[in-house]
């Protein structure tokens, strides 16, 4: 089975998943990208528009997101982007610990097909799905490389804190200005 195959079979099942959506005709959002990214972007939970859409970071989070993968040379083909739940939460809530849980699977098999070099969390709820150990806050993670069981993973904020508050936007853009310095650290290990 062809990457591409492997990853439709996870986008039907979460599709098919009753016990994921909120209501009965919720769009997913299994994610989408290049099955052969270097670098993957994990987000926390789909919005209002990605719910229309089915697809991840369409709305203004995900243009500020395209704008910055420009400023670092790439482009959203060059990367794989999902998020730690797969459904949008009633009222655009956060999600709840147990609805990641549920939804966590499928993520985790996102990355084990796409084997990323790196994965990069977009806030602090994809954070701790993936690194429920790590107690320190994103304020205090945001653009260090994290190095667990082999896996490099970078901790940003969520391009959506950069709309409610201007000052992150250069944090967030300096942040991202650090992916190609620690994209040549990771395949020099």
């Amino acid at each position: 089975m062809t990457k591409e195959e492997a990853l439709a079979e996870v986008a039907k099942r979460v599709g098919a998943c009753e016990r994921c959506k909120y209501l009965p005709d919720q769009n997913p959002v299994p994610g989408e990208g290049n099955p052969d990214a270097e670098i993957m972007f994990v987000g926390e939970a789909p919005g209002a528009k990605e719910n229309e859409t089915g697809r991840p970071f369409v709305g203004a989070a995900g243009k500020f997101l395209a704008e910055m993968l420009n400023s670092i040379g790439l482009e959203r083909e060059d990367i794989f982007i999902a998020n730690a739940i797969k459904y949008q939460p009633p009222g655009n809530r956060d999600p709840l610990p147990e609805e990641i849980a549920l939804q966590l699977p499928f993520l985790k098999k996102q990355i084990a097909i796409i084997k990323p070099k790196l994965i990069c969390f977009l806030g602090r709820h994809a954070l701790h799905a993936l690194l429920p150990e790590e107690v320190r806050p994103i304020s205090v993670l945001h653009g260090q490389l994290i190095i667990e069981k082999g896996q490099a993973f970078l901790p940003l904020y969520h391009p959506a804190a950069a709309l409610y508050n201007g000052s992150m936007r250069q944090t967030l853009l300096e942040d991202f200005a650090k992916i190609p310095g620690y994209m040549d650290q990771i395949g020099s290990d």
